[in-house]
């Protein structure tokens, strides 16, 4: 049995800019063990495994990091759904359902003059509580407690990874970084991952929990980020923000973000995308 996958690059429309992918358009009869071995295989942050419906716009999906499957994630989403469109060779805007394990999600693609634009749907976010010990916290990033923004609160919001948003002082993510695994600490405070925003230049980092290694383009951040940016009056419902990731690793990303609703009731968050398309490879041996 071979296999074979489109290497993408998404939040950017330059190949080898924005944040890799490797996209499996046919992942019928993988099992969750194959599907992370050949992730690991292949090295980039994540990839993503499809399966066809018997409705043409909808598909099935599974999203693999080095560690394991993830419930939600967004460039793979986005990634995937530029292929879908590639590959049925549509023209005209199209809008795609992802089925995932947690949740479906929808993502509108587009052909544009150097690839594809997607536009992922995020839904409804979840606020699950402010943190209050910021010692910690700024510790575990490297950081003095002055490097922490005091004028905003380090919250876990979720709009399906639980993220804790620790806003930071303007020139902070230059020297941030995470010194010992984080993990504990996260699960302690109801949150998956951490991310680290400088609110003034509308720029993040991302790393994994140990630290090792730093994601590019974060799409499941981004729209957490929507979503806390518009319940504290930083964003205007329904305006679209740049938001930056990726300087710190060679790779700058421009990751579109669009909160809708009041700062009082968060509707959805919309997050899109350039997708340049890199190459096409087969596997012909699965592990």
């Amino acid at each position: 049995m071979t296999i074979g996958f489109i290497h993408v690059d998404v939040f950017s429309a330059t190949p080898y800019s924005g944040n890799s992918l490797a996209v499996f358009p046919d992942a019928r009869g993988l099992s969750s063990e194959q599907m992370l071995r050949i992730t690991q295989e292949l090295r980039h942050f994540e990839a993503i495994f499809l399966e066809q419906t018997e409705h043409p716009q909808t598909v099935r999906a599974r999203v693999f990091d080095l560690f394991g499957e993830l419930p939600f994630a967004g460039h793979p989403i986005i990634g995937a759904a530029a292929t879908l469109c590639d590959s049925a060779n549509k023209t005209v805007r199209q809008t795609w359902q992802v089925i995932l394990s947690s949740k479906t999600v929808s993502v509108t693609t587009e052909r544009t003059d150097c690839g594809y634009y997607g536009l992922l749907d995020q839904g409804a976010p979840e606020f699950l509580g402010s943190v209050s010990d910021r010692d910690a916290i700024a510790q575990a990033f490297n950081l003095e407690l002055s490097d922490l923004r005091a004028d905003l609160p380090i919250e876990v919001v979720s709009t399906g990874l639980r993220y804790l948003v620790v806003p930071v002082q303007t020139g902070v993510l230059e020297r941030a970084r995470i010194v010992a695994d984080i993990t504990e600490l996260l699960l302690d405070l109801g949150a998956q991952f951490g991310v680290l925003l400088d609110e003034t230049a509308l720029e993040v980092r991302h790393w994994n929990n140990d630290g090792i290694m730093e994601d590019v383009a974060t799409g499941s951040a981004a729209g957490v980020i929507g979503a806390y940016r518009l319940k504290h009056g930083l964003a205007n419902p329904g305006e679209v923000f740049m938001l930056h990731q990726g300087r710190f690793t060679g790779r700058p990303s421009v990751l579109r973000v669009q909160p809708e609703g009041s700062s009082r009731a968060v509707t959805t968050v919309k997050v899109g995308g350039d997708v340049a398309f890199v190459g096409r490879g087969t596997l012909e041996v699965l592990p």
